[in-house]
């Protein structure tokens, strides 16, 4: 039997949710490969460039906690 324990963080006395923490972790990852995105052209191939952020936004934070 396989049990998952997460890692909580605190910070200042309060602990936080893990998924808290892979959701700033995947807006990092967001902010940082947003530059590459916008020189290859990505949210031009898009009718709204901010729907398909937020569903890369959203595919990142699903793969930070499906592996982490």
């Amino acid at each position: 039997m396989m049990a998952h324990t997460f890692r909580e963080l605190v910070i200042g006395g309060v602990l936080v949710a893990p998924f808290i923490s892979y959701a700033v972790a995947a807006l990092f990852v967001v902010l940082l490969i947003r530059p590459l995105l916008r020189f290859v052209g990505f949210l031009k191939i898009f009718s709204n460039a901010a729907i398909a952020e937020l569903s890369l936004y959203v595919t990142i934070l699903g793969l930070l906690v499906l592996f982490f």
